[in-house]
Protein backbone atom coordinates (compact mmCIF):
# COMPACT_ATOMS: atom_id res chain seq x y z
CA UNK A 1 0.00 0.00 0.00
CA UNK A 2 2.89 2.22 1.02
CA UNK A 3 4.55 1.99 -2.90
CA UNK A 4 1.32 2.65 -4.38
CA UNK A 5 1.17 5.41 -2.21
CA UNK A 6 4.76 6.93 -3.24
CA UNK A 7 4.10 5.59 -6.62
CA UNK A 8 0.66 8.07 -7.36
CA UNK A 9 2.44 10.81 -4.99
CA UNK A 10 5.67 10.91 -7.57
CA UNK A 11 3.73 10.84 -10.81
CA UNK A 12 1.75 13.23 -9.73
CA UNK A 13 4.40 15.52 -8.69
CA UNK A 14 5.86 14.51 -12.34
CA UNK A 15 2.47 15.25 -14.25
CA UNK A 16 2.49 18.97 -12.71
CA UNK A 17 6.21 19.58 -13.31
CA UNK A 18 5.99 18.48 -17.01
CA UNK A 19 6.50 21.12 -19.72
CA UNK A 20 6.20 24.19 -16.96
CA UNK A 21 8.55 27.12 -18.10
CA UNK A 22 11.01 28.11 -15.09
CA UNK A 23 13.23 30.67 -14.65
CA UNK A 24 16.93 29.51 -15.54
CA UNK A 25 19.51 29.36 -12.35
CA UNK A 26 21.62 32.45 -12.46
CA UNK A 27 20.09 34.57 -15.01
CA UNK A 28 19.33 37.97 -14.49
CA UNK A 29 15.50 39.08 -14.48
CA UNK A 30 14.93 41.07 -17.52
CA UNK A 31 15.78 44.97 -17.63
CA UNK A 32 18.05 44.23 -14.23
CA UNK A 33 21.14 45.41 -14.15
CA UNK A 34 23.89 42.33 -14.72
CA UNK A 35 25.85 41.58 -11.76
CA UNK A 36 29.31 42.91 -10.80
CA UNK A 37 32.81 41.70 -9.38
CA UNK A 38 34.57 43.75 -6.78
CA UNK A 39 37.02 44.90 -10.41
CA UNK A 40 33.46 46.21 -12.42
CA UNK A 41 33.72 42.87 -14.41
CA UNK A 42 30.46 41.44 -15.45
CA UNK A 43 30.10 38.26 -13.62
CA UNK A 44 28.01 34.81 -15.84
CA UNK A 45 24.13 35.42 -15.19
CA UNK A 46 23.61 32.27 -16.82
CA UNK A 47 24.35 29.80 -20.02
CA UNK A 48 24.83 31.91 -23.40
CA UNK A 49 23.70 30.77 -26.98
CA UNK A 50 25.56 31.96 -30.52
CA UNK A 51 24.10 32.17 -33.56
CA UNK A 52 26.96 30.08 -34.51
CA UNK A 53 25.78 27.19 -32.50
CA UNK A 54 22.52 27.42 -33.26
CA UNK A 55 22.78 27.70 -37.15
CA UNK A 56 20.77 30.63 -37.50
CA UNK A 57 20.39 34.31 -36.19
CA UNK A 58 19.21 34.88 -33.12
CA UNK A 59 15.55 36.49 -32.91
CA UNK A 60 15.51 40.56 -32.70
CA UNK A 61 13.01 39.84 -29.59
CA UNK A 62 13.67 35.99 -28.43
CA UNK A 63 14.71 32.52 -29.76
CA UNK A 64 12.67 29.15 -29.39
CA UNK A 65 15.15 26.65 -28.77
CA UNK A 66 13.66 22.94 -29.14
CA UNK A 67 15.73 19.66 -28.34
CA UNK A 68 14.31 16.73 -29.87
CA UNK A 69 14.88 13.51 -30.49
CA UNK A 70 13.87 11.62 -33.87
CA UNK A 71 11.30 9.57 -32.00
CA UNK A 72 10.04 11.69 -29.25
CA UNK A 73 6.07 11.89 -29.84
CA UNK A 74 5.80 15.17 -27.69
CA UNK A 75 8.59 16.52 -29.45
CA UNK A 76 5.83 16.75 -33.20
CA UNK A 77 3.94 19.10 -30.60
CA UNK A 78 6.19 20.83 -29.14
CA UNK A 79 7.52 22.00 -32.31
CA UNK A 80 4.28 22.62 -33.86
CA UNK A 81 3.41 25.29 -31.01
CA UNK A 82 6.61 26.87 -30.91
CA UNK A 83 6.23 27.61 -34.52
CA UNK A 84 3.44 28.97 -34.29
CA UNK A 85 4.31 31.49 -31.51
CA UNK A 86 7.17 32.61 -33.86
CA UNK A 87 5.06 32.85 -36.40
CA UNK A 88 2.34 34.92 -34.44
CA UNK A 89 5.15 37.54 -32.47
CA UNK A 90 7.44 39.36 -34.00
CA UNK A 91 11.07 38.98 -33.53
CA UNK A 92 10.96 35.83 -32.08
CA UNK A 93 12.05 32.99 -34.09
CA UNK A 94 12.33 28.93 -33.29
CA UNK A 95 15.30 26.35 -33.73
CA UNK A 96 15.09 22.48 -33.06
CA UNK A 97 18.29 21.32 -32.42
CA UNK A 98 18.68 17.18 -32.45
CA UNK A 99 19.94 16.27 -28.94
CA UNK A 100 21.88 13.23 -30.60
CA UNK A 101 23.56 14.88 -33.20
CA UNK A 102 24.85 18.04 -30.36
CA UNK A 103 25.64 16.18 -27.29
CA UNK A 104 28.26 18.84 -26.57
CA UNK A 105 25.36 21.52 -26.36
CA UNK A 106 23.14 18.75 -24.41
CA UNK A 107 26.09 18.66 -21.49
CA UNK A 108 26.89 22.43 -21.09
CA UNK A 109 23.52 23.27 -21.47
CA UNK A 110 21.93 20.28 -19.07
CA UNK A 111 19.34 18.87 -21.29
CA UNK A 112 17.78 15.77 -20.13
CA UNK A 113 15.45 14.78 -21.79
CA UNK A 114 13.21 16.02 -25.10
CA UNK A 115 12.06 18.28 -25.47
CA UNK A 116 13.15 20.41 -23.71
CA UNK A 117 12.53 24.14 -24.88
CA UNK A 118 14.67 27.15 -24.07
CA UNK A 119 13.95 31.01 -24.21
CA UNK A 120 16.63 32.32 -25.20
CA UNK A 121 17.36 36.45 -25.23
CA UNK A 122 18.24 38.60 -27.94
CA UNK A 123 21.45 39.11 -26.35
CA UNK A 124 22.01 34.79 -26.28
CA UNK A 125 21.20 34.62 -22.93
CA UNK A 126 19.04 31.79 -21.78
CA UNK A 127 16.41 33.09 -19.52
CA UNK A 128 13.78 29.89 -19.16
CA UNK A 129 13.47 26.63 -19.71
CA UNK A 130 11.09 23.89 -20.47
CA UNK A 131 11.22 20.14 -19.91
CA UNK A 132 8.62 18.53 -21.62
CA UNK A 133 5.86 19.60 -23.74
CA UNK A 134 4.94 23.30 -23.21
CA UNK A 135 1.41 24.77 -22.96
CA UNK A 136 1.37 27.66 -25.71
CA UNK A 137 -0.48 30.41 -23.28
CA UNK A 138 3.23 29.76 -21.16
CA UNK A 139 5.13 29.94 -24.51
CA UNK A 140 3.44 33.40 -24.93
CA UNK A 141 4.30 34.62 -21.46
CA UNK A 142 7.61 33.85 -21.26
CA UNK A 143 8.86 35.70 -24.47
CA UNK A 144 6.52 38.71 -22.99
CA UNK A 145 8.69 38.62 -19.89
CA UNK A 146 11.68 39.41 -21.74
CA UNK A 147 10.59 42.51 -23.30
Amino acid sequence: MAALAVAVVTGLAWQRGNGRIRGVRGAAAPGAPQAQASDGVAVDAGPMLTSMELGLPLGQRATLVQFSTAFCAPCRATRRILAEVAGMVDGVEHVEIDAESHLDLVRRLDIRRTPTVLVVGPDGRVAKRASGQPRKADVIAAVGELS
